[in-house]
């Protein structure tokens, strides 16, 4: 009798399609980066922007600085346009994947892919989400340079008004330059996300399997939270490898209306690269590590905990 009841619950499950577990997932695990990361992406932009002489001496003298003269809020501006756009760009690079993924095998979800496969799949996906990446990253990057003035200062005379929010910085963009300033850098972004996303899926799937070959027997469900959130975490860092001096041209760009395009950006920083400036093309560097561990480990757990979650509904 107890069988036939549970068997009749089996029946009765209600089974969501792939895409919309991914959608809903993906959005989840988007939610958690932007809160884990968002301050750490604060100080990276800055000092990727910062021209010369310098504001900043390095990463700690960011933070020190816009603490004093922001206070912690300021190491959240612009959170508002990730908090709303990431669970999207998260939503549209999961479900893109998992297309991707489910094309190349061929209808048959029970195959297993090669790491390979996976990046191809996921550099497919950065293809498709850089289109919804390049608007919400650039809105970000407006509202993260851009500075409260000194308490009792006197305006200046011709200076822009300062943006209130993302929404006014969106409707701003939109007035002076339409679609064509929101996808501003829209080319260099695609430049990034296409081979960051193969590096991404191939660590993180590469990680996986490492850690349950020595641990379970090759059973990646068996996979405990510490290890999901260690292969999550270094999926972060491998996303960075190929794409890091990409997002500074994409960053500096963003913030300065006076490149034409992402060519003359580029031969600008390589201009100051010239005579040993190497690291020019690695501003923000350090924050962008201390950020990729927690931020991904968080976006990968709570995307794996709310896909198991949506296939037992």
């Amino acid at each position: 009798m107890s069988g036939s009841i549970v068997s009749s619950h089996r029946q009765n499950a209600i089974v969501l399609p792939s895409w919309f577990n991914d959608v809903v997932a993906g959005t989840v695990g988007g939610w958690a980066q932007v809160v884990s990361g968002h301050p750490f992406d604060t100080l990276k932009v800055r000092l990727q922007t910062q021209t010369n002489p310098p504001k900043y001496s390095g990463a700690m003298d960011c933070l020190r600085v816009t603490l004093k003269e922001e206070g912690p809020a300021g190491l959240y501006r612009g959170v508002t346009s990730p908090l709303m756009g990431i669970g999207i760009c998260n939503a549209v690079m999961f479900a893109a994947n998992g297309h991707f993924r489910r094309m190349l095998q061929g209808g048959d979800e029970t195959k297993t892919l090669s790491l390979v496969q996976m990046g191809v799949a996921g550099s497919m996906a950065g293809g498709v989400m850089a289109f919804v990446n390049c608007p919400v990253e650039l809105l970000k990057v407006k509202l993260q340079t851009q500075f409260k003035p000194a308490p009792g200062s006197l305006p200046v005379p011709g200076a822009v008004k300062p943006y209130s929010g993302v929404v006014d910085a969106g409707i701003r963009t939109f007035r002076q330059q339409g679609f064509r300033g929101l996808y501003r850098g829209m080319d260099i972004t695609l430049l990034r996300d296409v081979p960051s996303y193969f590096s991404y899926f191939v660590t993180y799937e590469g990680g996986k399997r490492l850690l349950a070959h020595f641990n379970h027997a090759g059973q990646v469900d068996q996979l405990t939270t510490p290890e999901l959130l260690l292969a999550g975490g270094i999926a972060g860092f491998g996303a960075w490898v190929p794409c890091y001096p990409q997002d500074v041209v994409k960053s500096r760009m963003q913030s300065n209306l006076s490149y034409r395009n992402s060519w003359e950006c580029f031969q600008s920083l390589k201009a100051e690269a010239r005579g040993g400036n190497w690291k020019v093309w690695f501003k923000g560097f350090g924050p962008t590590m201390a950020r990729a561990f927690p931020a991904n480990a968080a976006t990968f757990f709570f995307y794996e905990m709310t896909m198991k979650f949506m296939k037992g509904v």
